[in-house]
């Protein structure tokens, strides 16, 4: 018998989604298009920077066939820039997400992982919606093409704690039927904080659930006891 599994998505599967993102590699070798279900791939052709599903290369780095060029936003001094943001400017709530280009029609329509948000040409400071999946991905699968890996290592997992902070400590509005905003954060962040969000939400539930019976019987003894709540208004009035 299969046991249930947690709402939404697990860590892995996020992950997994995850390589369906867009990165540049610089290919070693001369490839011709491969037909995908997507659609086929452009042609690689050496030193050319190319954009390619994250799982593709991720083959070819390990076939030593393309190198994988680093986003923008994963360089040391971008962190330090982001972390900044994040503990100085932005205390409160957390970084801006990449803006989405428009569509032709006018409405933005385009979200992850078809926007490109982690090839060369990203921005520079903010973070993607799996900025830190891919992060870690990169790091344990292409150390070498990173800049300073050990930095970009030290400042995700800084970030990482400083926006699950912010998340524990949005929560405490709930209590006062107030409303954590979500803008910026990532899928994996989601992912972890599901659980601790939801605990918190399912418990403020019960507690809300037991004040009003708490009320309702004490509104019933009220008036078994022949009290009327609005009788000392009318005498006022009077």
């Amino acid at each position: 018998m299969a046991l249930p599994l947690p709402p939404g998505l697990t860590p892995p599967e996020i992950a997994f989604l995850c390589e369906m993102e867009m990165v540049t590699v610089i290919p070693r070798q001369r490839l011709e298009a491969l037909e995908l279900l997507g659609g086929p791939t452009p042609p690689l052709y050496p030193p050319h920077r190319t954009p390619l599903p994250l799982w593709l290369a991720l083959l070819l780095k390990r076939q030593r066939r393309a190198n994988i060029l680093p986003p923008p936003w994963l360089h040391p001094s971008s962190l330090e820039t982001i972390l900044n943001i994040e503990t100085d400017v932005n205390k409160e709530s957390f970084s801006s997400p990449p803006p989405l280009p428009p569509s032709a029609d006018g409405s933005n329509i385009i979200s992850p992982p078809f926007l490109l948000s982690s090839t060369a040409d990203a921005p520079a400071e903010a973070l993607p919606y799996h900025w830190l999946e891919l992060g870690e991905i990169l790091l344990d699968a292409a150390p070498d093409d990173l800049v300073e890996p050990d930095a970009v290592r030290r400042l995700m997992r800084d970030l990482r704690e400083v926006r699950m902070a912010k998340m524990r400590a949005g929560v405490e509005v709930l209590d006062g039927g107030g409303v954590v905003s979500l803008k910026g954060v990532g899928g994996m962040e989601v992912g972890e904080g599901r659980g601790f969000i939801c605990g918190v939400v399912d418990g403020l539930r019960k507690i809300g659930a037991s004040k009003e019976q708490a009320r309702r019987e004490r509104e019933a003894e009220e008036r078994e006891n022949g009290y009327d709540g609005g009788g000392d208004a009318d005498e006022m009035d009077l």
